[in-house]
């Protein structure tokens, strides 16, 4: 290994020092923010918790004193009650008792309910039925009927449990509402729970939380010992020296701070006060968690900085190093400076690049056909003009002041000389490559920047520049005559050159490419040498309607809908020959098979079958429009659209259904002007309506009614395309009277019959 550098230690420390400042600096102000922020935002979050549960009891309180004044005011607690003999009156009894034991049960902080009767006969409920018998018995429970006060809380004692300690205890005099009562109705409440409600303010294991009368007494406490807690008492002290409107305070107590929040319930005239105190490190010990978290992690990701600067260091380094002993080898550099060992071997490395560059430049046509192919396919597109320029210019072009033409050739003839046996299928390339030499060969011969492009699918671009003077007078037109006449005496191929526009933008050069591809649709259908030019064919578009064998195209569909093969197959070439005939450009000829192809697969779903079961699911129209000459389209009908749809439906029907079903037809067809229906076609066919019904449903997928209605439309179309009859004698010619014609004709058509001649003349 070779010793290290100068240039080594540098990085190092520089690297450790870009990698351990922003780790302290993060770290820190991570630890600031958590430790102080989060900390504040814990507090106040414990003080609003504590609240949300002091309402919670507080309303269990008043749920407490709201049903003991719906039971006060029971009719059954009314001054009846005080006449009633209870020892005796049974009934009244039990009723009293399951009334209390119910209340009781329903409510939880209840432990037990209680009712004193000064009356006839003194009873205590508790809520077991009990006599008093003793003058002392009565004498415990009339201090409860104190004038002026019908309802409040105390503490009371237990007559039945004199040992246990008194408890909290709701009281409402009876009967409610009245000044001369006769006993009391109360809750004593359960001191378990209402020490478990008091928990609930404070729920971390240290703490305290208790409730205060209005004279400082304590009500209840969360603290289970029989004497108060030192923690208790100060808090109790602290709390009723502090001024109104103070909620919440902190308190110091045996090395520790307590959080200290405080809030009064309103209760019967009475105010009690609800005091809740936690330690400061138990709310916050997440956050002291957190903290320490952070410190660990940001003392191991200054570890981690210091590796990792060590790492960085030599791994920045290795390249040179690497550089180093690629250029000098093992041999340490000279006053341990790696970069003048550097230049003084890269002089060396210059002089052996000259011949590199030598070799490059015999790869250039390679280079500059790839350039080329990218740049009018639009690749190269988001570069700009001078760039596109500058790149040009480093192929031997020189861009300035010339214009640029796209001429496009399409070699055609490939399926007569495979029928020939001069070439097959496979050698589509091979003609390819050939004619692209020839062509190459021609235009470096006439133009000094002209290059052929291979697109290896009998079509060849050709890519002229030409000075902008000379553009007008379109030099490059005996190259196109020069390069038919080779292309047809050696090959034996039918040449069609599309010569595009000229501009002298490259970033243009895209669309003139597309412009001379769109032109070759425009190439008349035959076998014939030809040149097209831009304006020519573009001036002269629309100028002419293109016909359609329509009568070829019916007789097609009756053919494939009776299930006829051969007649299929003839109807099929007599429609692609009145097509060929007929059509002026590839372009007419290609929309005319796509056409006939739209109009099968409509057959189709009118038999009630899925054209993408029956023919697969490519994408027929795309496969359909990559054919160029009329054998392949022929073979590509039979084999892909005819064959698939007569299997499908002789699997569909019977031959007794199908001859029948032709009958039928024939019927309509010669008889579809006068008055037919399904009852005389079945008496011509010699069957009945519902089988003739069924059958022609089955074997065209269309209804009879239907049918009958298509003939006659399909010949009112005809009559109005091709006559000058009026719209009613054509109405009578197919079996319509005239209004109705007219109807039924713009319900199917979407248009009145004269706006279908205006139409079809128009277009």
């Amino acid at each position: 290994m070779l010793p290290k550098g100068r240039h080594f230690r540098k990085s190092l420390i520089l690297i450790l020092i870009i990698t351990s400042i922003p780790g302290l600096i993060t770290g820190g102000a991570i630890y600031w923010f958590t430790a102080g922020r989060i900390e504040s935002e814990l507090v106040q979050l414990h003080k609003n918790q504590i609240a949300k549960r002091a309402e919670s009891i507080q309303g269990q309180f008043s749920y407490l004193e709201l049903s003991l004044s719906h039971l006060a005011f029971d009719p059954k607690l009314d001054y009846t009650l005080a006449q009633t003999d209870l020892l005796r009156n049974f009934t009244v009894t039990r009723d009293l008792y399951k009334t209390l034991l119910l209340t009781q049960g329903a409510l939880p902080l209840v432990d037990r309910m209680e009712l004193f009767v000064e009356g006839q006969v003194p009873a205590h409920f508790s809520p077991d039925f009990n006599l008093l018998v003793t003058e002392a018995e009565r004498q415990a429970w009339k201090p409860l009927l104190k004038p002026g006060t019908p309802v409040y809380w105390t503490r009371l004692g237990d007559a039945d449990h004199k040992e246990r300690a008194p408890s909290l205890a709701l009281v409402h005099q009876v009967p409610g509402g009245s000044t001369t009562p006769f006993g009391v109705v109360l809750f004593r409440l359960n001191e378990a729970r209402v020490v478990e409600q008091l928990q609930a303010l404070t729920p971390y294991e240290e703490g305290e939380a208790f409730l205060l009368a209005e004279d400082g007494t304590v009500l209840a406490s969360s603290d289970a010992g029989p004497q108060p807690s030192p923690l208790l008492e100060k808090l109790r002290t602290a709390v009723l020296e502090r001024t109104e409107g103070e909620t919440s305070f902190k308190l110091d107590w045996n090395d520790s701070t307590y959080s200290v929040s405080y809030g009064t319930f309103d209760r019967l005239g009475s105010s009690w006060t609800y005091v809740t105190a936690a330690p400061i490190h138990a709310i916050t010990a997440p956050v002291v968690i957190v903290s320490k978290t952070i410190i660990g992690v940001s003392l191991a990701g200054l570890l981690l900085g210091c590796l990792l600067a060590w790492f960085a260091s030599r791994r920045i380094y290795s390249p040179m190093e690497r550089l180093v002993r690629l250029l000098g080898g093992e041999r340490a550099p000279e006053g341990g400076d790696e970069f003048a060992e550097l230049e003084k071997r890269w002089v060396h490395l210059h002089r052996e690049s000259a011949d590199l560059q030598h070799r490059l430049e015999k790869q250039l046509p390679q280079v500059k056909e790839g350039f080329l192919l990218q740049l009018i396919q639009g690749h190269l597109s988001a570069y700009p003009q001078e760039e596109l320029a500058e790149r040009l210019r480093s192929f031997g072009w020189e861009p300035e002041g010339r214009v640029f033409t796209v001429i496009c050739l399409q070699l055609t003839g490939m399926t007569r000389l495979e029928a020939q046996g001069r070439f097959s299928a496979e050698d589509e390339g091979l003609v390819t490559f050939a004619a692209a030499n020839m062509i190459e060969e021609l235009a470096s011969g006439s133009f000094p920047q002209a290059h052929a492009l291979n697109f290896h699918d009998l079509t060849v671009g050709l890519l002229i520049s030409l000075p902008e003077e000379e553009a007008a007078e379109e030099p490059w037109l005996p190259l196109c005559e020069n390069i038919i006449e080779a292309v047809t005496g050696i090959l034996r191929m039918n040449v069609t050159a599309a010569v595009g526009r000229s501009t002298p933008n490259l970033r243009g050069l895209p669309d003139l490419f597309e412009e001379a591809k769109g032109l070759l649709g425009y190439r008349s259908f035959g076998e014939e040498n030809q040149i097209l030019r831009a304006g020519d064919v573009y001036g002269a578009e629309g100028a002419e309607r293109v016909p359609y064998p329509f009568t070829e195209e019916k007789e097609l569909l009756q053919a494939l809908r009776k299930g006829q093969p051969e007649e299929a197959e003839a109807a099929l070439a007599l429609f692609l020959k009145a097509l060929t005939d007929q059509s002026q450009t590839e372009g007419d000829y290609q929309q005319g098979v796509l056409n006939l192809l739209g109009s099968l697969e409509h057959m189709t779903l009118q038999s009630g079958l899925h054209p993408g079961r029956v023919y697969g699911h490519g994408n027929r129209f795309a496969l359909l429009a990559e054919l160029r000459e009329p054998e392949q389209v022929e073979r590509w009908f039979r084999r892909c659209i005819l064959c698939p749809y007569l299997k499908e439906m002789e699997s569909r029907s019977g031959s007794s259904a199908r001859r029948m079903i032709e009958e039928a037809i024939h019927y309509i067809e010669t008889r579809y002007m006068h008055d037919i229906s399904l009852d005389s076609c079945a008496d011509h066919c010699g069957t009945n309506v519902f089988s003739l019904s069924r059958s022609f449903k089955s074997v065209t997928g269309m209804t009879f009614v239907d049918y009958v209605t298509e003939t006659r439309l399909t010949k009112a179309k005809e009559l109005l395309r091709e006559s000058e009859r009026k719209i009613n004698e054509i109405a009578e010619q197919v079996g319509y009277q005239h209004g109705y014609f007219n109807r039924i004709f713009k319900k199917a058509e979407g248009v009145t019959p004269s706006r279908y001649r205006e139409m079809s003349r128009e277009s």
